[in-house]
């Protein structure tokens, strides 16, 4: 099937033996052939949520397969090899009111006064997506507190984004799931802490939390949106990946995504309490088993997919983040502001961010582990400057 068409290159997807194969042709091709190499190799490694002679599903991080929207994934894939920058994802916060008081929070403490409006959280989307963004997803604090979340989601451009959403299942009903459908959801990544519900409730720092991740699980499930379990592994956790899995498997979710917990927010003190290279390494591994089975959910590593073996860091190079302030990060774990969605345009804050000598070159990992780049940006922080810290107002 034909899932990108210009005239200067064609790519087609095929399916063999349950596998996505890309192919290309036209006078671009020879440029575009590391790129499709690349990808290509993932979907040998790895298996799709679903597949058929029409339709592919890989994963809630990609785009359904053929579609505009994934056209415009192979065009930003294109672009970086071209030197081009585009911002494949935007994740906005839209709300820090939450009901948890999560002992890694990473949002803690950014400084949000007044919060996005409708209108403001729409325009930065709508503007996201003119540079290029196929990606867009809602967070927080817990975004089910804002009643206008359906709206931000039916606004968003299907032909050319599709949106998701992070939430820990608090307030997600049946009735919720079913407007969220209705205005276009793709995906809900469900964040869960531990697969013990006292362990997880714990870390939330409330009880009752782990019935929600599985009541919200359930109806999200049945209103016919894509479930994902997003798990921030950390030292503690690293050792229960098997009772995700099993957790996952047994909610009937399609998905586990793995990120890893980042030395911000409420665990800015706690730098040496991350995850080590070795961690990634096994992350990899995981995956790769799993995903060799037919059956059960397929599993995302991101570390190990935004590391050194595949597409490096994704911070201000593949991905920006808007505060629920207005303040646009190169992810949601770097407080770092390099200007702010109510005092100027997303395209000069883009552009801004390529400039600055930290995000202007690739990184093989997590800026966020690189002790010299914490060095120099981070730790200021600790000055108690507010979070987060204008890059704008720097001499760099």
């Amino acid at each position: 099937m034909r899932v990108y068409d210009r005239s200067v290159i064609k790519v087609n997807a095929s399916t063999e033996n349950g596998k996505v194969v890309l192919g290309t042709e036209g006078p671009l091709s020879p440029v575009a052939k590391p790129i499709i190499k690349r990808i290509n190799r993932i979907f040998q490694e790895e298996k799709p949520i679903s597949a058929d002679e029409e339709n592919i599903i890989f994963s809630t991080w990609v785009p359904p397969i053929p579609g505009e929207v994934f056209s415009r994934l192979i065009s930003a894939q294109i672009s970086s090899i071209l030197k081009k920058r585009v911002p494949d994802q935007l994740s906005i916060a839209i709300t820090t009111s939450c009901p948890n008081d999560c002992i890694h929070c990473g949002a803690a403490g950014i400084v949000a006064d007044p919060v996005l409006s409708l209108d403001e959280i729409n325009s930065t989307v709508d503007q996201a997506i003119d540079l290029g963004s196929y990606y867009i997803s809602f967070d927080g604090g817990e975004i089910m507190l804002r009643n206008d979340l359906e709206a931000m989601v039916e606004q968003v451009d299907k032909d050319r984004a599709i949106a998701t959403c992070f939430t820990s299942g608090f307030g997600l009903n049946e009735k919720r799931a079913k407007a969220l459908k209705d205005a276009g959801l793709f995906a809900a990544h469900m964040s869960l802490d531990s697969p013990y519900e006292k362990e997880h409730d714990r870390v939330r720092g409330r009880e009752g939390a782990f019935a929600d991740t599985v009541n919200g699980t359930r109806h999200i499930l049945n209103s016919g949106i894509l479930a994902d379990l997003f798990v921030v592994v950390s030292p503690d956790n690293i050792d229960d990946l098997e009772g995700f899995y099993d957790f996952a498997a047994d909610m009937g979710m399609q998905e586990l995504s793995i990120y890893e917990i980042v030395a911000v927010g409420r665990w800015m003190e706690h730098e040496d309490e991350v995850i080590s290279s070795k961690d990634v390494e096994a992350l990899g591994r995981f995956q790769k088993s799993k995903n060799k089975k037919e059956d059960g959910p397929r599993v995302t590593a991101l570390p190990y997919f935004m590391g050194p073996e595949q597409f490096g860091c994704f911070a201000g190079r593949r991905w920006m983040h808007a505060t629920a302030g207005g303040d646009i990060l190169p992810c949601a774990y770097t407080p770092l502001s390099f200007g702010n969605i109510r005092e100027e345009g997303l395209a000069a804050i883009w552009s801004r961010m390529g400039q600055h000598e930290a995000f202007k070159c690739s990184a093989e990992y997590c800026m966020m582990r690189n002790p010299e780049f914490r060095r120099n940006y981070i730790h200021t922080i600790d000055d108690g400057a507010k979070l987060p810290i204008r890059m704008d107002r720097q001499k760099w």
